[in-house]
């Protein structure tokens, strides 16, 4: 550690507490503007509703589209240049692109804002790979636990500020996310020390930051790929919620917005709760691997509640069992960094939130679709949670996939890279 440039040592409580609120800010950024976006698109259509609807859902595809394709170059460009300055490039390009939705003219512009901000939000990708460079292999789930944390706190957050500041005025949800991504952006030049040595740093090529070069790495390593299919089936089935949990509690329950927005809330909360605090009790414990079956049955198992509940009730206690369907990702995230070279965890990073941008283009087609099904069919009313079942289904196939590695003849272990940050927490 002698050899190593102070600002690679030790990180402040400032400097993870700052990842934290990046990556929660995005996830802010995202939802903030979900109670005000759709209408404000049909104002700019004259209040047609039909045409507003198919424009906005092209709004969501180009936002997975640049997921798709950004986080696989932000990410190898964080193994190039360093995490510090993809951190902070994007924070500010997110806090300017919200400046620009503030003040657009029309919905052509608004489409280029989402793009940008699509593109701009994968800064989350070095976010991750910053964790993994600062933590040691046992600590190290923990860390992308607290991260998850922050991605449930967004989620509950977002909406509902959202919601109130477009009670007063449509823009102003616009103007208050591009203040706060441009305020953390200024933050992180005096908190956000480098956490990539020059040493381990790759050059960047195109050829490594595309998706196609990012599904290879994946594939470089059979236990690395395994788990990653894994991982992609559990993005794909948590799409679920956002897809038709407000039109299944609706119709099925004769819930009303409030209920549904406390009912989202307290997923959030709960979510947040395992990520943030369970995971680093319980991995230690249980050990990774088995913390991985455990989130992936509890998963399956409170999908399953929630398509059964023959009451709204039912689904206040499938809620704590579904959390602890968090106890997953933050092990699974873990498991492949420590199978990846240190100078390739942007790559990593990229790759994965490549992924999810795939299950963001997948999902609301496939529930969204067999919620149509299950309501249209004559029989029973367990019918209207097909969604549910089929991301049971998913978690299932997940856990048949990983539970014999697991209780077979397991992962094989390998020396985790070297820390160069120190502990993360500390």
């Amino acid at each position: 550690m002698k050899h190593l440039p102070m600002r690679f040592r030790r990180p402040r409580r400032a400097t993870l507490a700052f990842l934290v609120i990046t990556v929660a800010l995005d996830l802010l950024a995202f939802g903030i503007i979900i109670p005000v976006l759709p209408r404000l698109v049909q104002d700019f259509l004259g209040g047609e509703a039909v045409s507003a609807a198919q424009v906005y859902g092209l709004f969501g595809l180009t936002w997975a589209v640049m997921q798709f394709f950004g986080a696989p170059v932000l990410g190898a460009l964080s193994d190039a240049v360093g995490r510090r300055p993809v951190i902070l490039l994007s924070n500010l390009a997110l806090g300017l692109d919200y400046l620009l939705m503030a003040v657009a003219p029309g919905v052509g512009w608004l489409l280029a804002g989402r793009a940008v901000g699509g593109l701009a939000s994968s800064s989350f990708t070095a976010a991750f790979a910053y964790v993994a460079d600062i933590t040691d292999a046992d600590r190290r789930a923990a860390g992308f636990g607290v991260i998850g944390a922050a991605f449930a706190f967004g989620f509950i957050a977002g909406p509902a500020l959202g919601g109130m500041l477009g009670a007063v005025d449509l823009r102003l949800p616009f103007w208050i996310a591009a203040g706060l991504c441009l305020a953390n952006a200024l933050y992180g030049v005096f908190v956000l020390p480098e956490s990539l040595p020059q040493k381990r740093r790759t050059p960047f090529t195109w050829s490594k930051a595309n998706p196609v070069a990012a599904l290879r790495l994946l594939r470089s390593n059979t236990e690395v790929f395994r788990v990653s299919a894994v991982l992609f089936l559990s993005n794909l089935a948590h799409e679920v919620f956002p897809a038709v949990f407000v039109l299944y509690a609706g119709h099925r329950y004769g819930w009303d917005q409030v209920t549904i927005g406390l009912a989202l809330a307290t997923v959030g909360v709960a979510s947040a709760a395992v990520q943030g605090g369970l995971v680093r009790r319980i991995v230690p414990r249980l050990g990774e691997r088995p913390t991985m079956v455990a989130g992936l049955a509890c998963g399956a198992a409170g999908s399953l509640l929630f398509g059964l509940a023959p009451s709204g009730g039912w689904i206040w206690l499938a809620i704590p069992v579904t959390a602890l369907w968090g106890l997953f990702g933050p092990a699974a995230q873990s498991q492949m960094t420590q199978r990846i070279a240190a100078s390739e965890q942007g790559r990593l990073q990229g790759a994965l939130n490549s992924l999810r941008g795939v299950s963001g283009l997948v999902g609301p087609v496939l529930f969204t679709t067999s919620f149509a099904m299950g309501a249209s069919h004559p029989g029973p009313s367990f019918a209207w949670g097909a969604p549910f079942f089929v991301a049971a289904i998913l978690l299932l196939l997940a856990l048949a996939a990983v539970a014999p590695v697991i209780l077979g003849r397991g992962l094989p272990e390998l020396k985790a890279a070297p820390r160069v940050a120190g502990h993360f927490g500390e």
